[in-house]
């Protein structure tokens, strides 16, 4: 089953028992992918697509999380969570913090990298052997502390 499937049922079972706020995040995620799939030069929209967009809207609830509660409206806060976690069922399992630093120390070793002028080097390596396991942010973070 795909994840656009997987999402359509999960709306229908969210409209039969009543549950407004995982039927308002799984509405935002098919819109999202809806989205993908009328945008300009479409092709076939893939499971790895669809977890791209998953990724950006848990990073946008992520962030409006935060800010909402910087501004201590809870109300807003507990909105953004409630949604954070539906979206985050449908996400692959994400990586420790140590195991992250283990496959960023594996790249540094196999490209050479030493110093923080290796780190247009690094990243991108980084990205794309992690990117759908790991937070771009805490891949940064920690190829910036190893560099350094």
């Amino acid at each position: 089953m795909s994840l656009i499937e997987k999402v359509n049922s999960g709306i229908i079972e969210a409209m039969k028992a009543k549950n407004q706020d995982r039927l308002r995040a799984l509405r935002g995620m098919k819109s999202a992918f809806l989205l993908l799939q009328t945008a300009e030069g479409a092709g076939e929209i893939t499971d790895e697509l669809c977890i791209k967009s998953l990724q950006k809207l848990a990073k946008q609830r992520k962030d409006s999380l935060e800010i909402y509660l910087q501004q201590g409206r809870q109300d807003l806060a507990d909105v953004e969570q409630s949604e954070l976690t539906v979206i985050e069922e449908f996400l692959p399992a994400q990586m420790s913090e140590a195991e992250i630093e283990a496959k960023v120390k594996a790249i540094i070793e196999e490209t050479g990298a030493s110093g923080m002028a290796s780190l247009g080097k690094v990243m991108p390596l980084a990205m794309k052997a992690l990117g759908a396991q790991a937070d771009g942010k805490l891949i940064s973070e920690t190829v910036k502390r190893l560099l350094s």
